[in-house]
């Protein structure tokens, strides 16, 4: 896949530039969207005010907390294979997600009352964030990129999903087992509503694991991602609405300091509890369908990773050498290897995510 298919101008952008459009386009989405529903953009189930509230203690958080992760010399490896150019970034303070994902737990559950949903969802994005601590704090106790085994990770993953599943069928209506489609249509599912529930847990919290591999890129179109799947869920569950705007605007303030050039990554911390979220969510508001289309480019990102391996094994020659399908994969290193900068390609995965939102917005709301 040629990078020329998508572009062939140059986008021009810093990484500060970026964090303005993109903050000040989803303060724009998020006054919008309020004003269409009739809600007052600063109430307490509203889009605006946890966005807004979020943000601004997450940014002020990592004012502490980047320097502190720093001291404690949480610097991030990086892996040899990768990128070249990303070889500077080793040492970038790692496990940001630390901060900013209790940040928004705590406004959400505050503006909320501790509804039940939300301490549900909640628990779920603490939990997946404590899987990714776990593998965040192996790589650095044992100065290498080799954090907890994969099957490890899986296991973990799959148990929280379990629990979490079990809770939602023993205290949630059973016509949540319906999948909401567009045009009106609807799929009920039965019992096997729980299997694929487990399963959407566990694809998205690696697929939000696998695009974190760009600064910005993980924590813009995480923030995009959440506040499209908040407007979706907002007239059925509106304290879950709140949740996700929580977490959009959090994203929104660690990207602060995760812009280009990065001074904090977000770590499997972050990018684990951020999957879970959009999952949890998903499957607790019965929008199954709707997180798919919201969260397309996450799935792109893990599809080109699975057609890279398949190809390189199905061509596998005598000598033990396949050939790739991509020049890199997750699909944002291709583009990186192709020539674009990655403010480039985080600035394109954006709107590339901002349009999916759209998509979803315009035919499941």
């Amino acid at each position: 896949m040629d990078a020329k298919f998508f572009s062939t101008k140059s986008i021009d952008l810093s990484g500060i530039k970026l964090l303005w459009i993109i903050t000040s386009s989803l303060g724009v989405a998020a006054i919008a969207l309020d004003a269409i529903a009739a809600r007052s953009f600063l109430g307490m189930n509203s889009l605006g005010l946890p966005l807004l509230l979020a943000a601004v203690l997450s940014a002020g958080l990592g004012l502490w907390a980047v320097p502190l992760l720093r001291a404690l010399k949480a610097g991030q490896f990086i892996r040899e294979e990768g990128p070249q150019a990303h070889l500077k970034k080793a040492g970038t303070p790692t496990m940001g997600g630390i901060f900013f994902v209790p940040v928004a737990v705590v406004v959400a559950l505050v503006l909320t009352g501790f509804s039940n949903h939300v301490l549900a969802v909640s628990a779920l994005t603490l939990a997946y964030g404590l899987i990714g601590w776990l593998d965040d704090w192996q790589v650095l106790r044992r100065r290498s990129n080799k954090g907890i085994s994969a099957k490890m990770k899986l296991a973990l993953q799959i148990g929280f999903a379990v629990l979490f599943c079990l809770w939602v069928l023993g205290t949630q209506p059973a016509s949540l087992t319906t999948v909401t489609l567009p045009l009106g249509l609807s799929l009920p599912l039965g019992f096997l509503f729980w299997p694929l529930a487990g399963f959407v847990l566990v694809a998205e919290s690696n697929a939000t694991n696998l695009t974190d591999g760009v600064d910005g890129l993980m924590a813009g179109t995480g923030a995009i991602a959440l506040l499209g799947l908040g407007a979706l869920v907002a007239p059925s569950h509106p304290d879950l609405m709140v949740f996700c705007a929580a977490l959009s605007g959090s994203c929104l303030g660690f990207l602060a300091h995760n812009r280009n050039p990065a001074k904090v990554f977000m770590g499997d911390t972050g990018s684990l509890a951020l999957g879970g979220a959009l999952a949890a969510v998903g499957i607790l508001s019965g929008n199954l369908f709707g997180l798919l289309v919201v969260t397309l480019l996450f799935f792109a990102e893990t599809v080109s990773v699975i057609l890279q391996v398949s190809y390189y094994k199905a061509t596998k020659g005598p000598d033990g050498i396949g050939k790739r399908l991509f020049k890199m994969a997750p699909l944002h290193h291709h583009f990186e290897l192709s020539g674009w900068s990655e403010v480039r390609v985080v600035a394109t995965f954006y709107g590339i995510t901002a349009i999916f939102a759209l998509v979803a917005l315009a035919t499941l709301a």
